[in-house]
């Protein structure tokens, strides 16, 4: 795993180009931390499903950007989720964690 998968990361940049790159940037980074706000608010209210939904998103998108580090976090709690088993303990903090290392690195490339 990594916090960044550089070729996937670069196929992206080359598709959407150098310009529409730094929007989508903008764009996955907004909605992760609106993402991850909906979890913790989901593990409060105890809605599996909401909780399931933004993790599938953070998941999605990351793959996306090649952010292997945080879709894996997210898919491990996707699955946690449709199993309706919301005892995240830290792993939402560990997510935050990863987010920001993430955030950081994307930073960098631009």
């Amino acid at each position: 795993m990594s916090v960044l998968n550089l070729s996937t990361f670069n196929a992206l940049r080359e598709s959407a180009g150098a310009d529409f790159i730094m929007e989508l940037m903008d764009a996955f980074l907004e909605d992760t931390l609106n993402q991850m706000e909906t979890m913790r608010n989901a593990v409060a209210a105890n809605d599996a499903e909401s909780f399931q939904r933004a993790a599938h998103s953070v998941k999605s998108n990351a793959l996306t950007f090649g952010a292997e580090d945080l879709a894996a976090l997210a898919r491990e709690l996707e699955m946690m989720g449709r199993e309706k088993n919301l005892e995240a303990g830290n792993r939402l903090e560990v997510l935050n964690e990863a987010f920001e290392i993430l955030r950081v690195r994307l930073t960098e490339l631009k």
